[in-house]
């Protein structure tokens, strides 16, 4: 029983991560990384600056950020994943993911995890697992806890790791063309973009004021179109820990207990 229930914690918590992790993963790797301060001169702080160069700053001043706030949609494979989500540097994290209608809340303090799903959610977390059926109602609607040393959370809360995806295809950071200034809610900005052979336009708005964050991200014209919006930069991220009477623990549950944690 032991290993069917670590399966099943895995299933679940990897599921989580893998709609987290989606939006980031996609809208992103458009991006790049490279070296570079933020190249504030005058008027313009992108004057002198080649597209692809500002794109390298941005990714640059997203990764030294303290934290940040991610919210975005992506269309995979038929279905529209939404992530809102607030997260730092030292893992803390809390927001919400969706998707087919299946919802989730999502906190990290203190070295666990603990996601609290609707109806929906879990039963799509633990379709085709033996007693599924008994343990949905138990875990519905509660604040199911993961072990901090769990692998498949590793990456859900992990700040550096959802921006490291910048990084994955380096060939992205090339080839991109200064556009309009513009405004992404209320701060000024420059959109950059770059249209790719497969006929998807990739577009980054990068912050012309203060440091070059990236504000917003989008990808169109291909399989899996997407935005993202991130804000909040340096903003403090402190989640709150679920009140033990409504904190469940999915192996005791699934191990027969109804132990609360």
């Amino acid at each position: 029983m032991g290993e069917d229930v670590q399966r099943r914690t895995r299933l679940t918590t990897r599921t989580a991560a893998a709609l987290a992790g989606l939006s980031a993963l996609v809208t992103l790797t458009a991006c790049g990384s490279g070296d570079g301060g933020s190249g504030k001169g005058g008027d313009d702080p992108f004057a002198g600056k080649s597209a692809d160069r500002i794109a390298a700053d941005a990714v640059k001043a997203t990764k030294d950020a303290d934290s940040l706030h991610m919210k975005g949609t992506v269309r995979q494979s038929g279905s529209t994943v939404t992530v809102d989500l607030s997260v730092d540097q030292d893992k803390n994290c809390d927001g919400t993911i969706a998707t087919d209608g299946a919802h989730a809340d999502i906190r990290h303090t203190n070295g666990t995890l603990y996601l609290r799903g609707d109806e929906q959610y879990w039963r799509a977390a633990l379709k085709e697992q033996p007693g599924a059926d008994k343990i949905v109602p138990k875990v519905k609607d509660k604040w199911v806890k993961a072990p901090a040393d769990d692998a498949t959370t590793a990456g859900l809360c992990d700040k550096q790791g959802l921006v490291a995806s910048m990084d994955e295809n380096k060939s992205e950071r090339t080839g991109m063309k200064k556009g309009p200034a513009t405004t992404v809610d209320g701060t000024k900005a420059i959109k950059l973009t770059k249209k790719k052979s497969s006929g998807e336009t990739l577009a980054l708005y990068v912050a012309a004021e203060g440091k070059p964050y990236i504000l917003r991200s989008t990808s169109t014209g291909g399989k899996a179109p997407n935005t993202a919006t991130f804000s909040d930069y340096g903003k403090a991220v402190r989640p709150q820990t679920p009140p033990a009477d409504e904190t469940v623990d999915l192996k005791k549950i699934a191990g027969g207990g109804d132990q609360q944690a």
